[in-house]
């Protein structure tokens, strides 16, 4: 039996969705409701538009299932609609700038339809104000069952007997392949001249500060023209909303003090200078900002400075009169490392749990479309043309926060691809048994949310493959 407020819901649906038909003077076929979670309906037109992103997902990563999309989409729907209203029901807070994200989803929507609005317009048969509207309420409704989510697995954890007992409870062809990985070694230079080139830097933003003072430039007109940001460039220095806890700390001392429409002073970080600006108060603990970053720059005389002085170095290595590693320890800039004998891992990126530091760097992820683990393309270059035990020549690089540098490395060892195991690759199996249960508790939860909210499908998608079969009642 439907209750009236499923009854109110489908009547406004039913009447609203020929109006607006009628309204464009399109012939539009006239959508239907065909599930209830709570008090949320989901539309055919949604199953549909759910299931065509399954299917191209699939496909792009090369492979298939018997299962039916639609109905798969259907699921994915319900399982969102549940985990929105659970959202609202537990106060979960929603920590993304929903309309920074609707704004960026437009923009790229606009630019495939070759920068015509009114043939998006066409496209989505509604116009532009009433599809941002329409995006708003999806993203919003993805981002607060993401953080549902994440709240229900967020306090899991795993203990080595449970890890090992995931790997003995599968098969070798259920192990994931772990890609060619690099063992090496660097040393590192920064150009003695950092500190002029901060100085200049820093001058470059005062005087961008005082334009924005008097009148003359403004903010976001400036960090789209200078901002090396790539993050927030071409959205005028804004950033989505964030906590200060995920900012960098003396990035968040200065926002913090900052009154809306405040510009601070600039602020050096481990990522180069920033002026800051608060647009306006903070709301729940969530600061929304703008800010211009840019980093030390210099002439190619100071770049080529730290590369000969590393040339110096590795002449001497090669001609045995001091080992790389005693060269590291004397010579190398990177604090990380040059007492382990300049050995390179993750930790770089990794300081908030050194735990998962590795000194095994996946090959694949030196693609320079794709750069992981905080080290250059470059680096990637250099090591491709070694056999294990040789020294590069140095070559200018950057480092994880993309600060200007020269490196050489040293070649330790190539690992072919092969079956994880759980001596030699024992993070990705912790990573895939927590994974594992973080799934089951996930789904134990879900189960029993479903028994306890109402849920309405139609006769005609009742019959599908469900993963959760008590979606049926």
């Amino acid at each position: 039996m439907f209750n009236k407020q499923v009854l109110t819901t489908i009547l406004i649906l039913t009447i609203l969705l020929p109006l607006g038909a009628l309204a464009q003077k399109r012939q539009v076929v006239l959508d239907r409701v065909v599930a209830i979670v709570g008090g949320s309906a989901i539309l055919y037109s949604e199953v549909e538009e759910a299931a065509n992103e399954l299917v191209a997902q699939r496909r792009a990563a090369g492979y298939t299932t018997d299962r039916d999309p639609m109905n798969e989409g259907l699921e994915e729907l319900m399982k969102q609609k549940l985990l929105y209203n659970q959202a609202l029901i537990d106060s979960i807070e929603l920590n993304a700038d929903v309309n920074s994200m609707v704004e960026d989803y437009l923009q790229r929507m606009i630019a495939e339809e070759g920068g015509s609005i009114s043939q998006l317009e066409t496209k989505q048969h509604m116009p532009l104000y009433n599809y941002r509207e329409f995006l708003r309420q999806k993203l919003t409704e993805q981002q607060y069952a993401q953080s549902m989510q994440g709240s229900v697995v967020s306090d899991v954890t795993i203990t080595p007997g449970e890890v090992e007992r995931f790997f003995k409870s599968k098969k070798v062809d259920e192990l994931p392949l772990v890609p060619e990985q690099y063992v090496y070694a660097h040393i590192v230079r920064y150009p003695s001249s950092q500190a002029a080139a901060k100085q200049r830097t820093k001058e470059r933003l005062l005087e961008m500060r005082e334009r924005i003072i008097t009148g003359t430039s403004s903010l976001p007109v400036l960090a789209r023209t200078y901002s090396v940001d790539p993050g927030t460039a071409m959205q005028g220095g804004e950033h989505p909303l964030a906590p200060l806890s995920q900012l960098t700390p003396p990035f968040a001392e200065a926002l913090a003090k900052l009154k809306p429409g405040q510009l601070s002073e600039v602020v050096e970080t481990e990522y180069g200078f920033h002026l800051i600006e608060l647009m306006e108060a903070p709301r729940n603990g969530l600061y929304h900002f703008r800010h211009i970053l840019l980093k030390p720059s210099y002439t190619i005389e100071e770049q080529l400075e730290p590369t000969y002085y590393l040339d110096s170095i590795v002449k001497l290595i090669r001609a045995d009169s001091i080992s790389f590693e005693e060269a590291a320890l004397k010579h190398s800039e990177d604090n990380l490392s040059k007492m382990n004998g300049g050995l390179v891992s993750n930790h770089d990126l990794l300081m908030s749990n050194p735990n998962y530091s590795n000194v095994k760097l996946t090959a694949t992820k030196f693609k320079k479309e794709d750069f992981g683990d905080g080290k250059s393309y470059s680096d990637y270059i250099a090591l491709s043309k070694l056999k294990v035990g040789e020294v590069s020549d140095a070559f200018i690089s950057e480092d994880v926060q993309g600060n200007q540098l020269s490196r050489a490395v040293k070649l330790l060892e190539i690992i072919p691809t092969h079956p994880a195991s759980l001596t030699d690759d024992y993070l990705t199996i912790e990573e895939m048994a927590l994974n594992d249960k973080q799934a089951t508790i996930f789904n134990k939860w879900l189960s029993e949310k479903i028994d306890g909210i109402y849920v309405y499908i139609a006769p005609d998608f009742r019959k599908g493959e469900f993963e959760f079969k008590n979606w049926v009642k």
